[in-house]
């Protein structure tokens, strides 16, 4: 047997009882009076962490606006997650879920709007924050958090086959159609580097698709078999119950997830604008590094 310490008791916690309409399956209180639920709120570390990742990331390389203020909103979903499990209460509730919202809509935003007219960006700026309202005020009138998860999901689906639309017909050789009056050698060398850049565009929708699907199988088996799960976690003892802990493995994985999706429409915005021969992806491991995109090494004195 492993050594292990008994999981403590849950008793009663500094913020009062509980008014979010969700509780997860980590027992409330058991290490610290402070926080309600202590694993979910480490774990979304991971948000924060990569936030600032991304946020130094579009700072240094002057990556568009949109982006900076996608991984600001990214940052915002860690923070107000912590601060969510850590109290449990309706108002951090309603900052975690809707900062999820509101990022899906800034990358909604940079994918429709990129290279329209000023009034067509305008409209479909206006559109979506429209959307954005609604969805935050019917949700604060239901309090049902599947109306959220169903909004959430939409709104990502919407954005990841679109930007994957464009990505097929702007780099596969076989879907763009003619280039310009290049010569066979220049044609040759674009070809390849696109087919360079959707193969590990493709790896990267890869790795962010089954981390969020591992995500969502844990989810629900959380959800289903919590009695189980928390038994078992007595039985093994501290720490090794925290492995137990389905919600945080989510926020790890979806992180992850997240953190790769922004990375991918930084990379494919250049590509949009023709400029694939400015930056790359350094991405030295699929499993132990996390992608950024870069100044390519033949353009260091600038993008």
């Amino acid at each position: 047997m492993l050594p292990s310490t008994p999981y403590p008791s849950p008793g009663p916690g500094y913020w009062g009882p509980v008014t979010s309409t969700i509780n997860w399956c980590e027992e409330d209180y058991y290490a610290t009076i402070y926080s309600a639920e202590i694993v979910n709120t480490i774990t979304n570390l991971m948000f924060v962490f990569l936030a600032w990742k991304g946020i130094a990331s579009c700072i240094r390389y002057g990556h568009a606006h949109v982006f900076l203020v996608g991984f600001v909103s990214y940052l915002v979903i860690g923070t107000g997650s912590m601060l969510f499990h850590s109290t449990l209460i309706y108002p951090m509730q309603l900052l975690d879920e809707l900062a999820m919202i509101y990022l899906e809509c800034i990358l909604a935003y940079a994918v429709f709007a990129h290279r329209k007219s000023p009034l067509a960006r305008i409209l479909i700026g206006i559109s979506i924050s429209a959307m954005a309202i609604f969805i935050t005020l019917y949700y604060h009138y239901l309090q049902d958090p599947v109306f959220h998860q169903n909004m959430f999901a939409l709104i990502t689906a919407v954005v990841v086959f679109r930007s994957m639309w464009i990505m097929e017909h702007i780099l596969n050789p076989t879907r763009r159609g003619s280039v310009g009056k290049i010569n066979t050698a220049e044609q040759k060398r674009r070809d390849e580097r696109d087919s360079h850049i959707l193969k590990n565009m493709w790896r990267l929708n890869y790795i962010g698709l089954s981390y969020v699907a591992i995500a969502f199988a844990i989810w629900n088996l959380d959800n289903i078999y919590c009695g189980k799960i928390r038994r078992w976690r007595r039985e093994v003892g501290l720490p090794w119950g925290i492995l137990l802990e389905g919600h945080g493995w989510w926020h790890i994985l979806t992180g992850i997830a997240a953190y790769n999706n922004i990375t991918w429409s930084i990379w494919l915005r250049y590509c949009r604008d023709g400029k694939q021969d400015l930056v790359e992806l350094d991405w030295p491991s699929t499993f132990t590094s996390m992608p950024v995109v870069v100044r390519a090494k033949s353009q260091e004195k600038g993008l």
